[in-house]
């Protein structure tokens, strides 16, 4: 039985050179808040994640880094993290408003299928956070 553990350990220690030159590599990407129901310039923000990183990761490192980035988040039990305010404005559902997530890419824009909490950008995308009316 002790030989389990060892063997455990010394496979994490094969592995883990391989994991930290990964985790060391970034990907750099843009984040636009737009504004389309108060017609207000759209603003642009340079962040990054970590190898295989999620837009949250991104998104907090991008508000510890930016006085001028905030944003706040909902987690629903069943579907995950969503995005619930940027820059202190809010959506809400008497007013219809929500906070869209669209990304950019040199081919188009689309709407990913999964949220902040399971998106995973690619290098130099842009990921558009617009404020929307359903």
């Amino acid at each position: 039985m002790k030989k389990l553990p060892l063997l455990s350990a010394a496979f994490m220690l094969l592995l883990l050179p391989e994991t930290l030159t990964q985790e060391s590599k970034v990907t750099p990407i843009d984040v636009v808040v737009e504004n389309s129901i108060h017609n207000l310039a759209p603003v642009t923000f340079s962040t990054h994640v970590v190898y295989r990183g999620i837009l949250l990761g991104a998104l907090r490192r991008l508000m510890a880094s930016n006085s001028d980035f905030k944003f706040t988040y909902t987690e629903d039990p069943n579907y995950g993290p969503f995005l619930e305010s940027v820059n202190g404005v809010a959506g809400n559902s008497k007013d219809q408003t929500y906070w869209q997530l669209l990304v950019k890419r040199p081919d188009g824009e689309f709407r990913p299928d999964v949220g902040i909490g399971c998106y995973i950008p690619s290098a130099n995308e842009k990921i558009i956070l617009r404020f929307s009316k359903w």
